[in-house]
């Protein structure tokens, strides 16, 4: 099975993209970890374009992508986490894999300034927490681990969020339209949401 997980930043897809995916016996593929993984070659093609502070274009992504979709663990199926972003991202993986379904997980866009305006990072071993959903931190600003400071970054302050989910409602959802798509509420705890998602795509 071949899925894409789609929703608002917060909306807790990339948590049930690891689940799912482990359910399923399928691979979990994250943008971000791709890229940050990525070796040779590639990964210098990728620092010559982050060290100058540009954007990677889609056509090296989709590049990525395909050599990683010809790995032993994607031979089942994968979850897409990041990727499509918009409308010509989604023509072009198109080209590349024929996916079976869309899984949009939704919230209403107060409920991410919500939950995104509550996380906190450790800056040392990189745990995240959340003061108004969960993981809390058991100590008020400090990483229950290392004991350092927490920190809010700044993409997650309401106006920022505001921004990104600007571009998540005029470039990313038009993609749902070109899919297969369930759409799955996500507000209720983490269990019920798998269930519900594991429900509709069986």
């Amino acid at each position: 099975m071949k899925l894409i997980f789609i929703g608002p930043q917060g909306s807790g897809k990339g948590t049930q993209a690891k689940i799912i995916s482990k359910v399923l016996g399928i691979a979990h593929i994250s943008t971000g970890d791709l890229i940050r993984n990525t070796e040779g070659d590639l990964k210098e093609e990728i620092d010559s374009y982050i060290n100058k502070g540009n954007l990677i274009p889609d056509k090296l992504i989709l590049k990525i992508l395909s050599e990683r979709l010809k790995k032993e663990d994607c031979k089942n199926g994968f979850i897409l986490d990041g990727f499509p972003r918009n409308l010509k991202q989604a023509e072009d993986l198109n080209e590349l894999v024929k996916i079976d379904k869309i899984i949009e997980i939704k919230i209403s866009d107060e409920e991410t300034v919500k939950r995104l305006s509550g996380r906190r990072n450790c800056n040392k071993c990189e745990r995240i927490y959340n003061l108004k959903t969960s993981p809390k931190p058991k100590k008020d600003n400090m990483c229950d681990f290392c004991e350092s400071i927490l920190f809010q970054r700044e993409d997650d302050y309401p106006e920022a969020i505001k921004k990104r989910l600007e571009i998540y409602h005029k470039e990313t959802k038009p993609i749902l339209k070109k899919y297969n798509t369930i759409t799955i509420d996500g507000n209720p705890k983490i269990e019920k949401i798998t269930k519900e998602i594991l429900n509709k795509i069986k």
